[in-house]
């Protein structure tokens, strides 16, 4: 053989060598590596995936948004005064010779000791108005602050009055004197996405102005905790795992280019501190709550006029109507129950605490489009928000709390099962001047008979009470944490 055939065959062969050496390369680098399951079926692979050729990603800068908000979070010390409370409590549970003793002695109204609060607040105009939570400022029933002070990140500290607050939703606006503040701008809590980089901003436990950051990581949360305040609880709570404390509570929830998207509110707390979960209000419904509160001091609340299917509350395909008001804005356009509410204008809506959420962002008068669905098919109608309610069996029945003097609730299935009982109606509130009032009764108790007859709902004792015109009525319950039945004379007069 020749030896210039030999350098030819040499040469073909490290050609092939090398090509073979970096098509494999090719291939190994591109594909997943699989793992053999044990039952030699079904492959697996890491969810992780790394391509080296791309680098790694440019870290989240949260030096701008923080330098930006932080002068607009301000720390709120609050002082609300010692009040004078009825004796007139439920016995104890276990005590027999607390029991006893009570029977014979009346000591009197006790005093409720001054109670001192802190948490934060945020400046949303340069002339002095501020947001924050009304649990803050108030002491959860009518009780609110006589002393309120405003300390800002440059350590300047202002009296504050307060301009109105709302439980429902857990606002509250305070205004301080002066100009030229530091404010905050609104964004849009709609646009607020999962996974979505977010800070929180306050003054948690006893330190200095504080940033945390988390992730969204749920929205329209409803978690109960304004029905501590308000019979007519609205929540629809942005979720973040952004480290949130005692005294976080008023404070912003901003996003990386610094807008503000909520308020922070509560934290899930099994042990009183930040368990990995907090809760922040959304700002498109914070700016309608404090634009009525700064012009009319109170809310007035726009209605479409359905009530929630109960046993859907929580489907997460959309708000399922129950009921619908015969003269609210929903039967104007001809929603029936059965329907599912899927969105309101460009907001998609999967439950019942969106829609309410939602709904309370607009105000009465307001056009709003309607997408719903109906056996299977999409409709799309434009209602027009009425200042009231509407006329629903279940509101209708309501109107017993108003003519007791107290703010009831029906007990839900959880409670009742906990209680060991069929239902029952809970006195959440009882109003000065009411009947209620004039008995020995108390708030939190819960009433589950009128004359002998069983109730478990507001509608039973709404039929229970008009069908006893003029007659005295016993009311018949027990109060939680308590033993014994407890009985309570009423008379209500003529209708």
């Amino acid at each position: 053989m020749k030896l210039k055939q030999i350098f030819l065959i040499v040469a073909i062969s490290a050609v092939s060598a090398v090509s073979s050496v970096w098509i494999y390369g090719k291939i190994t680098r591109k594909q997943p590596n699989f793992v053999q399951s044990e039952n030699g079926n079904i492959p697996a692979n890491y969810a992780g995936f790394f391509d080296n050729a791309t680098g790694a990603g440019e870290p989240i800068d949260f030096t701008k948004a923080a330098n930006a908000a932080v002068p607009a979070v301000v720390h709120i010390k609050t002082k609300i005064p010692a009040k004078r409370i009825s004796n007139q409590l439920p016995r104890s549970r276990g005590n027999s010779m607390e029991d006893w003793f009570n029977q014979f002695f009346d000591f009197g109204p006790q005093i409720q000791p001054e109670q001192r609060a802190s948490g934060s607040g945020v400046i949303i105009s340069e002339d002095g108005y501020i947001i924050t939570n009304n649990h803050v400022i108030s002491d959860g029933g009518e009780g609110v602050a006589d002393e309120i002070t405003v300390t800002l990140n440059n350590k300047k500290t202002y009296k504050a009055r307060v301009i109105g607050k709302d439980p429902s939703s857990d606002i509250a606006v305070l205004k301080i004197d002066g100009k030229g503040f530091p404010f905050l701008l609104y964004g849009n809590s709609d646009n607020v996405k999962l996974g979505q980089w977010v800070l929180a901003i306050g003054y948690p436990l006893t330190l200095e102005t504080t940033v945390t950051a988390g992730i969204v990581s749920a929205k329209g949360r409803n978690i109960g905790i304004n029905q501590r305040q308000s019979k007519t609880p609205i929540e629809a709570f942005i979720q973040t795992d952004a480290a949130v404390n005692q005294g976080n509570s008023g404070g912003a929830l901003i996003t990386t280019d610094g807008q503000l998207v909520g308020i922070n509110s509560a934290i899930y707390a099994p042990t009183g501190t930040y368990a990995g979960y907090s809760f922040a209000i959304p700002v498109n419904l914070v700016k309608k709550i404090v634009n009525d509160l700064i012009k009319y001091g109170d809310v007035k609340r726009p209605y479409l006029g359905v009530w929630v299917a109960e046993d859907k509350i929580d489907a997460g395909d959309g708000a399922h109507i129950g009921n619908v008001a015969k003269d609210g804005a929903a039967a104007a356009i001809g929603l029936k129950p059965g329907d599912v509410i899927t969105k309101i204008n460009d907001a998609t809506i999967t439950s019942w605490t969106e829609l309410q959420a939602t709904v309370s962002s607009y105000n009465a008068g307001d056009k709003i489009n309607i997408t719903y669905k109906r056996n299977g098919k999409e409709y799309t109608a434009t209602a027009t928000l009425t200042a009231k309610s509407g006329t629903f069996d279940e509101i209708a029945s309501n109107t017993v709390g108003e003519k007791l003097g107290a703010d009831l609730v029906t007990i839900d299935k959880k409670q009742a099962m906990q209680y060991e009982v069929e239902g029952g109606v809970l006195v959440k509130k009882i109003k000065q001047g009411g009947p209620f009032s004039k008995t020995r009764m108390q708030d939190g108790f819960i009433i589950t008979s009128v004359n002998g007859t069983e109730i478990t709902n507001i509608d039973e004792l709404s039929q229970a009470i008009r069908s006893l015109k003029g007659e005295t009525i016993q009311l018949e319950g027990f109060y939680p944490g308590y033993d014994g039945i407890y009985r309570y004379p009423l008379n209500i007069g003529e209708e």
